[in-house]
């Protein structure tokens, strides 16, 4: 009898043994290995309204940004996804913080808002890193997640920290969403080299930077007039800190369609302005450095040796509100053609509303390859705290000339191409290719800004 027992026990142990052994060999893994994501894009951009320089000027930009975002799957439940880049690039806007550097002439000085100067600040670097952890249910029906970035440019740091939760249910045809995120920023602010210059030498217009240079009038004499409008005062509060909180809500509706909603509520408090770009008064005397033949041409790109000296840096409340609601709706028509749809409605207390319209079609014309053609289409009104060049007063308390706040509309017209092999077949050395991105975008405004995009990604698996 004993004997009988013990096999008994025997036998229930193994049986439960094997089924835990069962539940781990058939556990669906939430990512099956390592994935890999080489990813780059080189943008160029031209205008004729660099913020810099006041609303008016050259606003050619070239920017090249490589990123690697590795994805690890720690067990069958866990992910932690890093991703890091870097942007470089070349600003002919930027570098006119000091339009002044290399460009000696018979006066000592020229400058123009037209061309770009040599200066420092026509290059920089931004750096940016993240890393995310997520945790999926036994059930798969509840995903949650916690993340941390870092970036930094020659002017500018931030450290940012969030998480979120998504749950699913109807069989996974339901699913809500909802996360948090904080950004802790703070300016190493750059100023604009005639107002730092009459900072640190407490208005005297002989000593420092202003040794030996002739300032000009509006008529082209010489003056030893010139202020900044209300008097520079630098930034005291450095800080600019974002809190966003993110609610989506997804549904299929049939075997072909699905749709999303989301909204967002992003609050920003501290320095929301650039220290670096530059305002201009109507109602104040206008001041120059460089040829004095020039003055008369001044807003045109013909002017290249005359450069005007602000009235004050931008200024913009310490804090926004921001709300964007949006909606997705993808179709899947047939073997061939599936189409992506996005509509999103912004507003905030600056007094800008937008619309924003999208649509991209997918063309399947073969098992690895697919064709993306995409538009989107984008309108805004003006910020309260909007004018263009020389249109504000001294006598307002916020002012900025930057055409980002402008009103104005959009069109984008884009075409990808994707090879995908999810056999992964090609390989370097222990990674198989699993796809290549190729995506192509021109962008235009109707002020006469517009941009190209090139974007080109790898991504590779762990055999």
């Amino acid at each position: 009898m004993k004997k009988i027992i013990i096999i008994a026990i025997f036998l229930v142990v193994g049986k439960i043994t094997a089924q835990q052994d069962s539940t781990k060999v058939y556990k669906k893994r939430v990512l099956e290995t390592t994935e890999v994501d080489f990813l780059t894009s080189y943008y160029v951009q031209d205008g004729t309204n660099a913020s810099v320089t006041g609303g008016i000027g050259n606003e050619h930009l070239t920017d090249f940004t490589p990123t690697i975002v590795v994805s690890i799957p720690l067990n069958a439940d866990d992910i932690i996804t890093v991703d890091a880049g870097i942007s470089t690039y070349t600003s002919a806007s930027s570098s006119n913080a000091n339009p002044f550097d290399g460009a000696k002439s018979a006066d000592w000085v020229t400058g123009s808002p037209w061309v770009a100067s040599s200066g420092a600040s026509r290059q920089d670097t931004w750096g940016s890193a993240s890393v995310d952890y997520s945790h999926s249910s036994d059930s798969r029906n509840t995903v949650w997640n916690a993340d941390a970035s870092f970036a930094t440019e020659y002017d500018y740091y931030s450290i940012g920290f969030g998480g979120g939760v998504t749950k699913l249910f109807n069989e996974k045809n339901t699913t809500v969403g909802v996360s948090a995120k904080v950004y802790l920023d703070a300016w190493s602010p750059v100023y604009p080299t005639e107002l730092e210059a009459y900072a640190e030498n407490n208005g005297n217009l002989t000593d420092g930077f202003f040794q030996g240079v002739t300032i000009l009038d509006q008529n082209g004499n010489a003056s030893g007039n010139w202020r900044p409008a209300n008097g520079f005062t630098p930034i005291q509060d450095k800080a600019r800190n974002s809190y966003s909180a993110s609610f989506s809500f997804s549904q299929i509706l049939s075997k072909n369609a699905q749709i999303s909603l989301f909204i967002d509520v992003v609050k920003q408090q501290g320095w929301l302005g650039n220290p670096l770009q530059r305002v201009y008064f109507g109602n104040v005397p206008n001041y120059y450095i460089g040829n004095s033949a020039s003055i008369p041409i001044y807003t045109s790109p013909n002017n290249t040796d005359v450069f005007q000296l602000a009235d004050d840096i931008e200024r913009l409340p310490d804090s926004r509100f921001k709300i964007p609601i949006g909606v997705r709706l993808n179709y899947f028509i047939n073997e061939t053609f599936a189409l992506r749809t996005y509509y999103r409605y912004y507003f905030d207390d600056w007094g800008v509303s937008a619309h924003t319209a999208s649509m991209e079609v997918s063309i399947k014309i073969s098992d690895k390859f697919t064709l993306y053609p995409s538009f989107r289409y984008y309108n805004q009104t003006q910020a309260d705290y909007f004018a263009p060049y020389e249109q504000h007063l001294s006598t307002s308390t916020y002012y900025t000339s930057d055409y980002d706040l402008s009103k104005f509309s959009a069109n984008q017209y884009g075409f990808g191409i994707s090879y995908t092999d999810i056999f992964t077949k090609l390989h370097i050395s222990k990674f198989g290719l699993k796809s290549i991105d190729l995506k192509y975008a021109n962008y235009k405004r109707n002020t006469g800004f517009e941009a190209n995009i090139v974007s080109f990604g790898l991504k590779f698996v762990l055999d």
